[in-house]
C-alpha cells in the first residue's frame, strides 16, 4: 500500500451515488426554503468571486471589469463587496494596479488552466509570475488524467510543489468533478488535494460539462468535514461553473451549512465562482432589477 492509498484508507470512499442524490434532494426540499432570505443573499453577494476567463479578455476589458468593483464600493457602501476578482495570470498586474477596494482578493487561474496539461516547470513558472504580478490567491487544476490513471503520487507532488510556490498565498485546487464521474472519485480527489496542500477545494473550471453539481458539493463538503475532524485543518470550499440562478447559490449555501456548519459561513471559507450571479443577487438584495456588473 502506498502512502496515498494509506491516507485514503482512513476515509469512507465507498460511496453510493444514488444515496447521495437522495440525500441532496432531501436537503434541497427541506432546508433551502429557510435560507431564502435577504440576509443570506447579501452574504452570498460578498462571497462571489467575480470572474472573467474568456478568450476575448483584453487589458481594456479587465481594466473596466476591475473599475466596476471600485465603483460598487462607492455606489453601495452599505453592501458587502465581492470577495475576489478572478482573471488569467497575464492580467494580474492590471487588476493589482487598478483595484482600490480593501479586502478584495486577486485570484489567478494557473498551472495551464483549464486542462492542467503542461510540464510542472511551466506550471511553477506561471504560478510564480502571477504572484509576482499581484495575485493574492491561485486556482490550479488537478491533473485529471493522472488521477484517473491512479497516479496519485504525481498529482500530490504537483499540488505540493505549487503550494510551495504560493507560500502564504491561498491555493485552490479544482477537481473538475464532472470528469471524475463518481462520488467515490470525487471523495478520493478531495482528500488527496487537501492532503497535498490545498487551502480550498473547488468543483470545476466552468469549461467542462457538467460543472458544479449539488451532489459533487455534498461529497466535497463531507470530505472537508472528515479531514477537519481528523487533522484540525480547515479547508475552504468553492463551487464554480453552472451557477446560473440565485436558487443555485442558496442550494450550495445550504449544503455547506448543513454539512460543515456555521464555521464555514464566511467569505473566507465559502466562495462562489461566478459573474452572472452578482447582478442577480444584487437585484434580490435591492428588491429591484439591477445590472451593475
Amino acid at each position: 500500500m502506498t502512502k496515498y492509498e494509506e491516507v485514503l484508507s482512513q476515509y469512507n470512499t465507498q460511496l453510493n451515488d444514488g444515496k447521495i442524490k437522495a440525500a441532496v434532494a432531501k436537503i434541497i426540499e427541506e432546508k433551502v426554503p429557510q435560507n431564502d432570505c435577504i440576509e443570506v443573499k447579501q452574504f452570498l453577494l460578498g462571497s462571489v468571486e467575480l470572474t472573467t476567463l474568456k478568450s476575448t479578455d483584453s487589458e481594456e476589458s479587465v481594466l473596466a471589469f476591475t473599475e466596476k468593483v471600485n465603483q460598487f464600493a462607492e455606489s453601495f457602501p452599505d453592501l458587502p463587496h465581492v470577495a475576489t476578482i478572478c482573471v488569467y495570470p497575464c492580467y494580474a498586474s492590471i487588476v493589482s494596479q487598478t483595484l482600490e477596494v480593501d479586502g478584495v482578493e486577486i485570484a489567478c487561474v494557473s498551472g495551464s488552466f483549464p486542462s492542467s496539461q503542461a510540464l510542472i516547470e511551466v506550471k511553477v513558472a506561471e504560478t510564480a509570475l502571477a504572484i509576482k504580478d499581484g495575485a493574492t490567491e491561485i486556482d490550479i487544476v488537478m491533473s485529471i488524467g493522472k488521477f484517473l490513471s491512479g497516479d496519485y503520487e504525481t498529482i500530490c507532488d504537483e499540488i505540493s510543489e505549487l503550494k510551495a510556490v504560493c507560500g502564504d498565498k491561498k491555493m485552490k485546487v479544482i477537481l473538475e468533478t464532472g470528469l471524475l464521474k463518481s462520488a467515490e472519485n470525487i471523495k478520493k480527489a478531495s482528500i488527496l488535494a487537501m492532503y497535498a496542500g490545498a487551502d480550498y477545494i473547488k468543483t470545476s473550471t466552468g469549461k467542462e460539462t457538467p460543472a458544479a453539481t449539488p451532489e459533487a458539493a455534498y461529497v466535497m463538503c463531507q470530505a472537508i468535514k472528515e479531514y477537519y475532524d481528523k487533522t484540525g485543518i480547515q479547508i475552504g470550499f468553492k463551487p464554480a461553473g453552472g451557477l446560473n440562478t440565485v436558487h443555485d447559490a442558496l442550494v450550495y449555501y445550504t449544503i455547506v451549512k448543513e454539512i460543515l456548519g456555521e464555521k464555514w459561513l464566511t467569505n473566507q471559507w465559502l466562495r462562489l465562482g461566478t459573474s452572472r450571479l452578482a447582478n442577480l443577487l444584487l437585484s434580490e438584495v435591492l428588491e429591484t432589477e439591477t445590472k451593475f456588473f
